[in-house]
C-alpha cells in the first residue's frame, strides 16, 4: 500500500504540535510539504518535523504533484478559500472546523 501524501497548509500550532506528530506516527501516512506565506518559517517547519519540501505560498503546495491530501488549519476566514482551491487542484482536504463562514 502506497502511504498517504500530506500537504500542510500553514504552520499553525496546532498543526506543528498535534497533527503532524500524529500524521508521522501513522504507518500508511506521510508529511510530504508545508507552506507559510513566510517561506522561512516552512523552511524552519520543515526541518524540525523532517518534511522534504517547503514552500512560500500556499498555491505553491497546491501544485505539488506528490500531495495527495491537504490539511488546513489556516484562520477560519480562509478555511472556504483554500479549501475549495485544494479540492480543485485534485487534492482531498482535512479541514479545521468551520469549513466556511
Amino acid at each position: 500500500m502506497n502511504p498517504v501524501r500530506w500537504g500542510i497548509l500553514g504552520t499553525a500550532e496546532i498543526a506543528l504540535t498535534r497533527v503532524i506528530p500524529a500524521m508521522a506516527s501513522c504507518e500508511h501516512s506521510v508529511v510530504t510539504a508545508i507552506a507559510s506565506r513566510v517561506l522561512e518559517k516552512a523552511q524552519e517547519a520543515a526541518a524540525q518535523h523532517g518534511i522534504a519540501h517547503a514552500y512560500g505560498s500556499y498555491a505553491a503546495l497546491l501544485d505539488d504533484p506528490d500531495i495527495d491530501v491537504v490539511y488546513n488549519p489556516l484562520p477560519n476566514h480562509l478555511h472556504l478559500e483554500w479549501s475549495a482551491r485544494a479540492l480543485r487542484a485534485g487534492k482531498h482536504v482535512l479541514c479545521e472546523k468551520p469549513i466556511a463562514m
